[in-house]
């Protein structure tokens, strides 16, 4: 069941509103559940009484089995098992997964300080785009286009912190970045996601979307706030740092670049090839940081 809600029945629903997702989707599970328990009965009690699966002993005992208190019983009781898992997952898709996970356990109740990576992913162009396409048909886009790009997120241990426009910000804790050049990694299957549905992308918006993004690390300040919506929020230097440094992607006309820190964290010459920028001086900020790009071997 767990594959088919991944590889079918979710993708079904993708659009659908909150309630009317878990509505259908626990009829549908209610339904398949229902259909087998039947089939199986019948195999079962054309096994013990030894005749045809259409011979009508077999359904009259079908039927009374269909019809008693028990089965009803564990009917209800699988419906609301469904309904109670679909909502949960439905909860984890809006807010994140480790985002609910942390709010179960209590982790970030009281503020703590830690090492994290952070990605600053920006669409090219999108202003451009949008005009072109429209500003409805832009939504649709770009509700496909965060979708594409989650799977690498998922696959490499990143977690998303904010969708901004048509930014993503995605962070990982220092050690599953790093951890065999996950972030990295990330950044490039994503750009493969998006090159493996280029054909889907041209004939429903005529454009394939493309990103830029920055990459820094440093150490943050994690906790709850918020009263009438509450949220897990990153507070430090390192969040504007790495915007900015996203922000010179387009002067130097690359579609990555990793802070001189980062850098020396990783064993990023291993799998990649990676060529200075230079020096720079960040807008607002008295440090001076090198960048790098990086590309695949």
């Amino acid at each position: 069941m767990g594959t088919l809600e991944i590889r079918v029945i979710n993708n079904i629903f993708v659009n659908q509103s909150f309630g009317r997702k878990i509505l259908s989707k626990t009829l549908i599970y209610v339904l398949l559940m229902f259909t087998f328990v039947i089939v199986v009965s019948a195999i079962r009690y054309s096994v013990i009484l030894g005749t045809s699966i259409f011979a009508q002993q077999i359904w009259e005992n079908t039927w009374n089995f269909f019809s008693s208190v028990s089965f009803w019983t564990f009917q209800l009781y699988f419906a609301a098992m469904i309904g109670v898992s679909l909502f949960y997952s439905e909860v984890r898709d809006n807010i994140g997964m480790s985002v609910l996970h942390n709010f179960i356990i209590g982790k970030y109740h009281k503020p703590i300080q830690e090492d994290r990576i952070f990605m600053f992913l920006d669409m090219k162009s999108s202003t451009t785009i949008a005009e072109k396409i429209g500003h409805v048909k832009y939504f649709e886009m770009l509700r496909e286009y965060y979708s594409d790009l989650s799977d690498p997120i998922i696959q490499y241990n990143g977690e998303v912190y904010q969708y901004v426009g048509d930014e993503i910000i995605v962070s990982w804790k220092l050690k599953n970045g790093i951890q065999e050049n996950n972030c990295l990694k990330c950044f490039f299957a994503m750009k493969e996601s998006l090159r493996d549905r280029s054909e889907k992308y041209k004939s429903k918006f005529e454009i394939l979307p493309s990103f830029k993004a920055g990459f820094h690390y440093g150490k943050v300040t994690t906790g709850e706030i918020g009263v009438l919506k509450k949220d897990i929020v990153f507070s430090g230097d390192v969040l504007n740092t790495t915007a900015r440094i996203q922000g010179l992607c387009n002067k130097y006309n690359v579609d990555i670049l990793i802070s001189d820190q980062l850098k020396n964290k990783m064993n990023i010459e291993s799998e990649f090839k990676i060529q200075s920028q230079g020096i720079n001086e960040l807008r607002g900020r008295k440090e001076v940081i090198e960048l790098f790009t990086v590309q695949l071997k």
